[in-house]
């Protein structure tokens, strides 16, 4: 695991933007066509905003998946990972092709399956993730399985992560949240070729500190530790979120 600690979260965007842009074009290189895992959520606005001012990736070639979603939520919910996904990369940006999950399917395992098929056809090159408030993974919330090969599954929300989502103002009560979503596995994740991590600000020390800490232990409880065992991921931090880490 390679750790950038930069300033600013404005820095920590641009830094990362830059190193995505170069997996990409690497990847490009190799294969007509690149799959991409992106995160969504308030902290992978700025990257996401540094990567779009770019024009040297060839977007046409590339296929995207996003990593979750809830379970009963519209596309058109504010809060929907679909509409983030439109809105900040699959609108702008001139995807080759984009796959959505749809909250709203009528039988949501069949909708897990179908998802399951999509991602398992060929191997995926290239991931930005970030990490939750409670550690987590995609919405895989402690304790997380580190175990199951299903490629998504469809997992209990805890107390702590919806409570990030009515903090990042997406929703207006812990009620409002909904109580489940469609998650990426763990080991899914982890068979992507180059994961980028981006996880800016204070709210999110104390799960870069206990996920990431060179102290500390990779367990389901701190679903996020588990990427020091990925073979090439590059985390990308700012003063605030890495603040708790142990000082060199």
């Amino acid at each position: 695991m390679k750790m950038y600690i930069h300033k600013s979260g404005k820095e920590l965007a641009a830094a990362a933007a830059a190193a995505a842009a170069d997996v990409l074009k690497k990847a490009l290189a190799a294969k007509p066509v690149v799959r991409l895992i992106a995160a969504t959520g308030n902290a992978q606005l700025d990257f996401l905003a540094a990567l779009r001012a770019r024009s040297d990736i060839d977007w046409n070639r590339i296929e995207l998946f996003h990593l979750d979603e809830y379970v009963g939520l519209a596309e058109d919910h504010p809060a929907g990972f679909v509409g983030y996904i439109r809105r900040e990369i699959a609108g702008p940006l001139p995807l080759g092709k984009a796959h959505f999950i749809n909250g709203t399917a009528p039988d949501p395992e069949e909708e897990r399956r179908r998802l399951s098929r999509l991602i398992a056809e060929s191997p995926v090159d290239v991931a930005f993730v970030g990490i939750g408030e409670n550690g987590h993974l995609a919405f895989n919330d402690p304790p997380a399985d580190f175990e199951t090969e299903e490629p998504y599954l469809i997992v209990d929300l805890d107390a702590k992560c919806r409570n990030q989502q009515v903090g990042e103002g997406w929703f207006p009560s812990l009620d409002a949240v909904p109580r489940k979503a469609f998650s990426m596995s763990i080991r899914q994740i982890m068979k992507t070729g180059t994961i980028l991590c981006v996880v800016p600000e204070r709210r999110k020390a104390e799960a870069v500190r206990d996920c990431l800490g060179e102290d500390r232990e990779v367990t389901p409880m701190h679903p996020s530790s588990i990427l020091k065992r990925h073979p090439d991921v590059h985390v990308y931090l700012d003063e605030e979120s890495s603040s708790l880490l142990p000082k060199a």
